[in-house]
């Protein structure tokens, strides 16, 4: 994951000025919150999320539909 530097905040700006965080989410997708100069949570756009879950499903749906067409006449000689 690449992170936009301007997404990083420290976890005393965050605990102080969540709206700070908010708005960083809303222009960069992302925001970063950093526990003793290290990354520790992020966070992120729930439309954002919901992308990524769509793209997994998608790509689960591919790989079974790749599988089952590689091994189509073993998986008919099961069935019988």
């Amino acid at each position: 994951m690449q992170v936009n530097i301007k997404s990083l905040v420290s976890m005393t700006e965050a605990n102080q000025n969540f709206s700070k965080v908010a708005r960083l989410v809303d222009e960069n997708g992302i925001a970063v919150i950093l526990k003793n100069n290290a990354p520790r949570y992020v966070i992120l756009d729930y439309s954002k999320l919901q992308e990524d879950e769509i793209a997994d499903n998608q790509t689960v749906e591919d790989v079974s539909k790749m599988i089952l067409e590689k091994h189509l006449k073993a998986f008919e000689e099961l069935a019988k």
